[in-house]
């Protein structure tokens, strides 16, 4: 169960910081039944958020399924989970105002997110993770021009025989697998916490992404349990057509912010807005 702890580190600000808590595994099972409990409460907002993500990776896989941008169609289907968390704060929002009593919410209070006073320090944390999955794309690239060069498949099946059928494209599997771990780590670390807990309160984006920052590094095992736990979810949601993302999406968004509220001493924010 969760505990408090200041997480400090050497070099620490000498502003009174946001406690971070120690969890365990059964605050990430407890954050997970508290999301779908959410999710069955607003079945709603599936037509009209979740769906939206569905199209968004439709998209992705019509945008890099041409020739030239073919060799960046995993990277780019991958990476869109990258995005996620910039995705799911409309979910937040909800589960926020579940929380705090409010009754009578339907699906399209998910874009009451935008009446919030810290909704342009949401843009940046968004802009910071736009930028991770560029940085992400861009490395992958740079993996695939390596091993394969510049040539671009002439269709979808000489690529899938290129990445499945030769000991290149397996390598090319292997190390990406293990530098998209990274990014994914990196956006874990920067917007678990900070996304909804600018949602929660009125703050700077800086202080967010520091309170994020140290409640990961401070839960490490967990994190990478949680990070497994969301990674494989998406890529169940992702079948078929990823149709699946309807649902999957709204879940980790509530159980997020969940997740939020167990790995942060809120009543510390208690003075703020």
């Amino acid at each position: 169960m969760a505990t408090n702890t200041m997480a400090r580190g050497k070099g620490a600000p000498k502003r009174t910081e946001i406690p971070v808590r120690k969890i365990g595994n059964e605050d990430l099972r407890i954050s997970l039944r508290q999301g779908l409990d959410d999710f069955l409460t607003f079945r709603g907002d599936i037509v009209f958020a979740g769906l939206i993500y569905t199209m968004i990776g439709l998209a992705a896989v019509v945008m890099t399924t041409s020739m030239p941008l073919m060799p960046f169609f995993f990277p780019v289907v991958a990476g869109v989970g990258l995005l996620g968390p910039v995705a799911a704060v409309g979910f937040y929002e909800l589960a926020k105002r579940r929380e705090d009593g409010e009754r009578g919410l339907h699906w399209f209070n998910f874009l009451d997110v935008r009446k919030r006073a810290s909704v342009d320090d949401m843009g940046i944390v968004a802009g910071l993770l736009l930028a991770v999955f560029f940085g992400w794309l861009l490395a992958a690239g740079a993996l695939y021009a390596l091993l394969f060069g510049w040539a671009t498949p002439q269709s979808i099946g000489d690529f899938l025989g290129m990445i499945f059928g030769t000991a290149r494209g397996w390598a090319l599997i292997v190390a990406g697998a293990a530098v998209g771990a990274i990014f994914g780590w990196i956006v874990l670390a920067l917007s678990v916490v900070s996304m909804p807990m600018l949602v929660d309160r009125n703050m700077d984006a800086s202080d967010a992404v520091s309170v994020s920052w140290r409640a990961a590094h401070a839960n490490k095992g967990e994190m990478i349990r949680w990070g497994l736990i969301v990674f494989g979810l998406l890529v169940l949601g992702s079948i078929p057509a990823f149709v699946g993302l309807a649902f999957v999406l709204p879940w980790l968004g509530y159980a997020t912010w969940h997740l939020y509220t167990r790995l942060v001493d809120r009543s510390a924010l208690s003075g703020r807005p």
